[in-house]
């Protein structure tokens, strides 16, 4: 990156800035966003502001984005998850690997490229967008239907796919035309005990390590050990000759039942996003766009053969899945299009001869117009007959819909997730304090290392599908933070907040939370009721002066909103209540006395 000024990064932010939430405004995708904006800024593009050279440096360097990318899928690949959904991820997204890959390796083989290069293409191509396909299914809100889910099964097998697919490339070098030779046994052995050492170090070393760190309470240091665990692990695989993608995927499945998974995917995911962001910028720095003025019927008939192969074979799935046709049209068309991976493993097949840099340009250029056009004919099929079928109750997302989130998992929050665990309603337990969750596992429970006050971890923790969040963090101000962030984000959320004294009952109020219960105010009336009647008080006694306390407090407690920022009216209303309950108490001490009076005259006449 020596050679880019400051200047030209000033124009890379302003392309993420700017490029994606126009897309985003445009439906068109922030992939193709950038891809976009790289185009432009190109050397083939109409600003020419970068080198062909410098735009080669810039993607080496956001290469790095598609490391974190895979550390983050990593992240998701819990194993009971993947369980769950094992028959559509292997059977519905294995077909499409499989067969796609098989039909365009013979149509490669039959326009007259080598077989193993046509293979190469066939399984590069098969693979979709996971972020262009999602974001066009959650923007057409279809992510929770039946079709939506699954085709998010295929494009989890695709990641899964496309990890080996990056490790394997030098395997397709081995040909006559190649240099590379074929790996030896020992360098075999060498790999496999490089992997084995990243799930070894990952399963005991990281989450010792995560947790020291979280024990300072330093925020960028625990960004600072997240990005070390993925560059760490890619370190380690380069240096054994393998992708550090590899690494980074692997490191990733081992943290994914970590107490600090959700933590780790918040402190990543900016670097992950801006970098990916950068990635595709470069990349579409890079396409040849004269190749498309030179051969434009040539790359057309392609674009619309990869279009057309994939999406009969995903309509074919779908209605062996028994989507009706419409359903399986979106599906089908949802993810034809070529993907970033391709992207990834054209550069590496390039770098390791299995492709030669004008083919793999021609195919770089096809794989974006795929994505372009995937939008185009999404709004296309709208116009077709509709019999697409609505989502049901459980036309929804695997693992985490419906579930309650519970923020803060100390006595409170414990005591609430034993109740959901015992009625089996799902939750996702956060708390900040490491040796809290430490503690808590011991005893069978699960709670992940997080701070609720943060978007972007409510993100992760999929506040947005969340039925409820029980907000019982006893530290005052970061549960009127976490409040304010969840009322302004997910106002449709619904807030059962625990409050510390009346002050944060009242600045809950603030926020139009109604839910709210103070910790000690139950405990401490049963104290009361208890010591009364061990002091020889009657139970008509106890009940009326605790119910009446109470209902008393409570009705206070309302009125008092309105100015309890006014300490002096506050300290003169709390005065004054006090004297009238004491008052009501007094009248009903005398009538008491009276009617015990009347009791005993009564008593004495018979």
């Amino acid at each position: 990156m020596n050679h880019i000024s400051l200047g030209e990064i000033a124009m890379l932010l302003a392309a993420a800035a700017i490029a994606a939430p126009l897309a985003r405004w445009l439906r068109i995708g922030t992939v193709l966003g950038y891809l976009l904006a790289g185009m432009l800024l190109g050397p083939f593009g109409i600003g020419q502001v970068f080198s062909f050279y410098e735009a080669k440096e810039i993607l080496h360097f956001a290469e790095f984005g598609v490391v974190l990318l895979l550390f983050i899928i990593g992240l998701e690949m819990r194993p009971r998850r993947l369980w769950s959904m094992r028959k559509a991820i292997f059977g519905t997204g294995g077909a499409q690997v499989s067969i796609s890959a098989l039909i365009l390796t013979v149509l490669g083989w039959l326009l007259g490229l080598p077989l193993v290069t046509a293979l190469f293409l066939g399984l590069v191509l098969s693979l979709s967008s996971t972020a262009f396909a999602l974001q066009v299914l959650e923007e057409n809100d279809e992510l929770t239907t039946r079709h939506g889910r699954t085709a998010f099964s295929v494009l989890l097998f695709q990641d899964l796919t496309a990890i080996p697919l990056i490790a394997l490339v030098p395997m397709f070098a081995v040909t006559a035309a190649a240099t590379a030779e074929p790996m030896s046994a020992w360098a075999a052995m060498q790999a496999l005990g490089t992997i084995a050492l990243v799930v070894l170090a990952g399963r005991l070393l990281v989450d010792p390590f995560l947790q020291l760190v979280a024990r300072t309470k330093v925020k960028e240091a625990m960004t600072a050990a997240a990005l070390l665990t993925v560059v760490a692990a890619a370190v380690v695989m380069i240096n054994a000759g393998l992708s550090p993608a590899l690494g980074a995927f692997i490191a990733g499945a081992m943290l994914a039942e970590s107490s600090y998974r959700h933590q780790l995917e918040a402190d990543i995911q900016p670097f992950e996003g801006l970098l990916l962001g950068l990635f595709f910028t470069a990349v579409g720095m890079s396409l040849n766009l004269d190749l498309l003025l030179d051969q434009p019927l040539t790359i057309l008939a392609l674009v619309i053969g990869l279009l057309a192969v994939k999406s009969s074979v995903l309509y074919a799935l779908g209605r062996w899945q028994d989507l009706a046709p419409g359903p399986s049209r979106r599906f089908a068309i949802s993810i034809s299009q070529g993907g970033e991976f391709a992207f990834v493993l054209l550069t590496a097949g390039v770098a390791a001869n299995v492709l030669e840099t004008p083919l793999a340009e021609i195919f770089a250029v096809i794989v974006t117009l795929s994505m372009a056009a995937t939008p185009l004919l999404l709004a296309a099929e709208t116009m077709l007959p509709k019999d697409r079928i609505a989502a049901t109750p459980d036309d929804v997302m695997p693992d985490n819909d419906g579930h309650v989130i519970i923020a803060g998992f100390g006595r409170v929050g414990q005591i609430v997730a034993r109740v959901l665990r015992a009625k089996r309603i799902p939750f996702t337990a956060l708390d900040r304090d490491p040796e809290q969750i430490a503690m808590v596992k011991k005893f069978g429970a699960e709670a992940y290392y997080g701070d609720a006050s943060r978007l972007d971890i409510l993100a992760i923790a999929e506040a947005g599908k969340a039925r409820a969040i029980v907000l019982a963090i006893g530290d005052i101000e970061t549960s009127v933070r976490t409040a304010e962030i969840i009322r302004k984000h997910y106002p449709e959320l619904p807030i059962y907040a625990r409050a510390r004294d009346r002050n944060h009952v009242h600045r809950l109020m603030d926020l139009g939370i109604e839910n709210i219960r103070r910790e000690t105010f139950e405990a401490s009336l049963n104290i009361t009721r208890d010591l009364l009647s061990g002091l020889g008080h009657t139970s008509r006694d106890v009940d009326y002066s605790v119910e009446m306390f109470a209902e008393h407090d409570r009705r206070r407690l309302k009125d008092d909103y309105a100015h309890f920022t006014d300490f002096e009216k506050m300290r003169d209303k709390a005065r004054s209540d006090a004297e009238n309950l004491a008052k009501l108490f007094d009248e009903d001490a005398m009538e008491q006395a009276k009617l015990a009076a009347e009791e005993r005259e009564v008593e004495v006449k018979t």
